[in-house]
């Protein structure tokens, strides 16, 4: 029995030890000397550290939104609304050969058009006077900021009219329909709040 307890115990002892061999003499972790862990195909590595990618202020900004972050309190109503007043101060002034009007709401280049052409009809002996039917319709139909802060609308007039010509051959009553595309500017920086007429173009009706 003596002998049988002593074959059980050492064969416990053995185990034992190999489980400690197993446990402690195993290499945990990296050692000193390892060279760095090859990384495989599919390891996942921790993203590096970098300064977020910088927000991009250099928006073009086009259109009304271009006039409204130059001038914040630009008012498209208040501007519609002002360019049928002119509109229908233009036509006036232009058909009663009212220059001052004219100087006052015309860019220069424009306002020598329309002064060569009064001068043509007062050399022929002609003059013109305009009754509007009702308020001009106006639709803002482009806009757009070009060197720097020069703004620059253009509007569409639906507008109908009576106009009395009278010259060398008698007088003569029109009634008219137009259709005109007409192109406002002026500095947004500037103090002066008034837009100027600065180009005509016909339009469809």
């Amino acid at each position: 029995m003596q002998v049988l307890e002593l074959i059980i115990f050492a064969g416990l002892a053995a185990i034992v030890l190999y489980q400690l061999y197993a446990v402690l003499g195993r290499r945990v972790g990296r050692q000193p000397g390892d060279g760095p862990p090859a990384e495989g195909a599919g390891a996942i590595t921790a993203p590096l550290d970098r300064p977020a990618d910088p927000v991009d202020d250099g928006v073009h900004l086009t259109g009304l939104a271009a006039v409204k972050a130059r001038d914040p309190a630009f008012d498209m109503s208040a501007f519609l609304a002002g360019s049928k007043q002119a509109y229908e101060m233009i036509v006036k002034a232009f058909a009663g050969h009212d220059r001052p009007t004219l100087r006052n709401l015309l860019a220069p280049k424009i306002l020598a058009d329309f002064e060569a052409a009064i001068d043509q009809r007062e050399k022929e002996g002609r003059s013109e006077s305009v009754e509007f039917f009702q308020p001009p319709r106006a639709d803002l139909e482009k806009a757009e900021v070009v060197s720097g802060d020069l703004a620059m609308l253009t509007v569409r007039f639906l507008a109908e009219f009576r106009s009395r010509m009278k010259g060398p051959e008698g007088e003569s009553v029109d009634d008219k329909r137009t259709a005109e595309l007409w192109t406002f500017e002026r500095r947004l920086k500037s103090k002066d709040p008034n837009w100027a007429l600065v180009h005509v173009d016909a339009a469809e009706a």
